[in-house]
């Protein structure tokens, strides 16, 4: 593994109270129309940094946002969250070698889809962990 390692959703919750910054890499889209973690209950307020850009365009400044937002990479942990842990594998992984410690929410904030093709299985969202519909 070529990052710090996969969290449950409330592992990662665990993790932000100990004081880990969440980084949430999915579009403005997701973000607007599905909802974004709340974690005003930690210390540190959620970075939104996209991965891919709309129509699925990978975020080629994904590395300059995230050191102009985050701490530098002097120990501070960054938890990627994504729809379903698939693309925050890949933040993960990119964050780790610009120097940070990088952990992966394994469900993402939707978690996997139900036999409908529902997101109501599992993740962030559906664990039952703070959440906000609307503007970041």
């Amino acid at each position: 593994m070529s990052y710090a390692g996969d969290l449950s959703p409330h592992d990662a919750w665990a993790k932000l109270e100990q004081g880990a910054i969440l980084v949430d890499v999915r579009t403005e889209g997701e973000w607007a129309h599905i909802g974004i973690p709340d974690t005003k209950a930690t210390e540190n307020d959620p970075l939104f940094i996209q991965w891919n850009l709309a129509g699925g365009i990978p975020n080629t400044r994904f590395i300059e946002e995230l050191t102009q937002q985050a701490p530098e990479a002097d120990g501070t942990e960054l938890v990627f969250l994504c729809r379903s842990g698939q693309r925050s594998i890949a933040a993960a992984i990119a964050a780790t070698q610009a120097g940070y410690t990088s952990y992966n929410v394994l469900e993402g904030f939707e978690g996997e889809p139900d036999r409908y093709g529902e997101r109501t299985v599992n993740g962030w969202k559906n664990r039952g962990l703070p959440t906000n519909l609307g503007n970041i």
